[in-house]
């Protein structure tokens, strides 16, 4: 199984992060949420079962997953047909590889930020922004 972000720390406020969203060619967009759902899938071994624990409903987690595959071009995920055993969903190795290039983006982005974001922190607590920011 991929590996899974790290939970938010709670106690430190300090921390700045970025979100990171891909904007594919083919019009399809990756972000935050999309991989939440394929990390719970992951874990959850059901698009029910990743609804229930991201508090969404099984209608949006498929629609999530089906504008991957459009998206993609290629399924994330595999499922199985429910009955008295049950169905099931598991990630496809695309879904497994998008979450690991995912993650290593946003964690190399981050390590690249980690400076600006700092720099930003500083820029905001030290004083007061007044003024207008020119547009072009």
């Amino acid at each position: 199984m991929p590996p899974r972000k790290p939970e938010r720390k709670t106690s430190a406020a300090t921390d700045d992060e970025l979100s990171i969203r891909i904007d594919l060619a083919s019009g399809g967009r990756i972000g935050p949420g999309k991989i939440a759902v394929l990390e719970a899938i992951a874990e959850a071994g059901s698009i029910s079962g990743a609804g229930r624990a991201l508090s969404m409903s099984y209608r949006r987690t498929w629609e999530l997953v089906e504008d991957l595959n459009r998206s993609l071009g290629a399924p994330v995920v595999a499922t199985s047909a429910g009955g008295s055993g049950g169905g099931g969903a598991s990630l496809t190795a695309v879904g497994e590889a998008l979450i690991v290039c995912y993650r290593r983006i946003e964690a190399e982005s981050t390590m690249v930020a980690r400076e600006h974001l700092a720099t930003l922190k500083a820029s905001a607590l030290s004083k007061p922004i007044s003024g207008t920011v020119a547009r072009k």
